[in-house]
């Protein structure tokens, strides 16, 4: 190898930060050896490390219970032995064995599996249910490349210390750690202060690769970096962006350490957020083979910010935003909706309700007959626009994005079969204080939203002069409530004793409660943060727990 600094460089590692598709286990074996050609060919490199279970993506669910599934990898596995030498790899996949199911990582060499290692701490919290499927390991796997002592070790194993010590006490020099962390806010930080917690107990290396693309509701962000021995970062790709990148390392008397490289500037929360949105709707469509995407365009804060998210995931030609005014809804709300459109370069249609809407009351007037207006025909309206948009999508094979966001799905504040239906929920995760923030930050990047859409107070334009603090607290204290109760179990004492208005509070949290029947009905999302309705916070629909809950489709 050449040398740099006048250090000898005694290993080359490629980094393959790529994105994959859960269950296309043949074309995953295509990437991955398409990516250690170019390791070898481009990189001149020793060592090609992929994140982990590369080969059929995670999470794998329940496939992993398939009876054919183990057949397809040993296939997938021969495919890549067989077209791939000269160059060492480490890839991540499922492993049987006589003694049950392991999440495993192997390192082959021209076309021989020289070492395996199983995973020993399997995660089973939050969106990880790891136990389900797997067997733990108990052992350290050490393996020699060109001299230097490797350890391989997966995701979880590196944010315990038992595996990386276990590893160093059998005399490994360097960790190679593959991984399928998923994003939420503030998550790298997370993972480099783990590491480091690592390294101080150790004093190894460690190259962290992870894994990047939607999965559903996840999204992987990449990211991926290398410590040296004294806790720094001395390398760190860039976030949502694929590519094979080395890192060398040199020995230093008795040990080896990396040679500084680029280091990715760390993104802050909100540029992340915004990221991590745009690449889980660009995978969401594309993997699932969808033409385009459907947005209803009201002319308020959320469906401009879905829009705009959609626009830059998939391009202008492939987005269509329908707006459909009825008799409540403002002229600056039709008038900020076409210019949204236009500011956006994406086909806009307009669809009046209203007949539609009365020819549903006209049917509906006997049965209604004596009774008071209500929610009820705030209802019909929204359930209008869903068919509406179902339609659309159903003739045109895009799907529809909704356009909710985590504060109104907490609390209830959505209408089921009418702005709920849709095949993705691009905001379900974003509270509404954060929606703003984000909306700004994309004018940042050229204007795509009007600054009143931005100013002027939210409102589902439902009834005449409606706003959404009807209905609701003002959001700036709605959403920390939310955050309380739903992120960081919070009961509704605890939250009171913050300084927060005890019916308020009271009122929140059983509007949370009885709403869960709503959320378990409604389109998969984005996940940013660490309790996502969905994967995330699994609450009964029946429960005693709450409030009764009252009639509020």
């Amino acid at each position: 190898m050449a040398k740099q600094d006048n250090q000898q460089v005694v290993l080359r590692v490629a980094m393959a930060q790529i994105n994959v598709m859960v269950g296309d286990i043949e074309a995953n074996a295509a990437s991955i050896i398409n990516a250690c050609i170019e390791a070898k060919q481009r990189l001149n490199a020793d060592l090609i490390l992929f994140p982990e279970l590369v080969l059929i993506g995670y999470p794998p669910e329940d496939l992993l219970l398939r009876p054919g599934l183990h057949d397809r990898i040993l296939q997938g596995l021969e495919q890549i032995k067989q077209q791939v030498s000269g160059i060492d790899i480490v890839l991540g996949y499922p492993c049987q064995t006589t003694t049950g199911l392991y999440n495993a990582a192997s390192l082959i060499r021209d076309g021989e599996i020289m070492a395996t290692y199983h995973k020993q701490h399997l995660p089973n919290y939050s969106v990880f249910d790891e136990k389900r499927y797997f067997v733990a390991g108990g052992t350290a796997c050490v393996v020699n490349v060109k001299g230097i002592r490797v350890a391989i070790t997966i995701c979880e194993d590196i944010w315990n210390p038992g595996p990386v010590n276990q590893a160093a006490d059998e005399g490994a020099q360097l960790i190679l750690n593959l991984n399928a962390s998923p994003f939420h806010i503030d998550k790298g930080a997370e993972r480099e202060a783990a590491l480091a917690d690592r390294v101080s107990e150790a004093g190894i290396p460690i190259v962290y690769v992870n894994l990047i693309g939607g999965q559903d509701e996840l999204v992987f962000d990449g990211n991926s970096f290398v410590m040296n021995g004294r806790g720094e970062v001395t390398q760190r790709l860039a976030a949502f962006s694929t590519g094979i990148y080395a890192v060398d390392f040199v020995q230093l008397d008795d040990r080896i350490e990396p040679l500084p490289a680029d280091i990715a500037p760390a993104l802050g929360s909100v540029v992340s957020v915004y990221q991590t949105l745009v690449l889980g709707v660009r995978d969401y469509i594309s993997k699932n083979g969808f033409s385009g995407a459907v947005v209803g365009l009201s002319g308020g804060i959320d469906s401009a910010l879905t829009v705009a998210i959609a626009v830059d995931a998939i391009g202008p030609d492939r987005v269509e935003g329908v707006s459909m005014p009825s008799q409540y809804t403002a002229d600056m709300s039709n008038e900020d909706a076409r210019l949204e459109a236009e500011w956006l370069g994406i086909d806009f249609q307009t669809i009046p309700i209203a007949s539609v809407f009365n020819s549903f009351l006209d049917l509906l007037k006997e049965e209604f007959a004596g009774l008071p207006i209500d929610t009820t025909e705030e209802n019909i309206q929204a359930r209008c626009r869903g068919v509406l948009l179902m339609a659309v999508s159903n003739k045109k094979g895009k799907i529809v994005l909704t356009t909710g966001n985590k504060s109104e799905m907490a609390v209830g504040y959505a209408t089921l079969y009418g702005d709920m239906a849709g095949g993705y929920a691009v905001l379900k995760d974003v509270p509404k204080i954060l929606v703003y923030q984000l909306a700004e930050y994309r004018n940042t990047l050229g204007q795509v939203i009007p600054q009143r859409v931005i100013d002027r107070p939210p409102s589902a334009e439902l009834a005449l002069d409606q706003q959404d603090t009807d209905s609701l607290p003002p959001y700036d204290i709605l959403d920390v409530i939310l955050e309380m109760y739903v992120e960081q179990d919070k009961d509704v004492d605890d939250i009171v004793a913050t300084g927060y208005d005890a019916d308020i509070v009271r009122k929140v949290v059983g509007m949370v409660d009885r709403n869960e029947y709503k959320r378990r009905q409604a389109a998969p999302g984005v996940r940013i943060t660490q309790r996502a309705f969905g994967r995330d916070r699994r609450y009964p629909i029946t429960s005693g727990y709450g409030k009764v809950r009252l009639n509020n489709n």
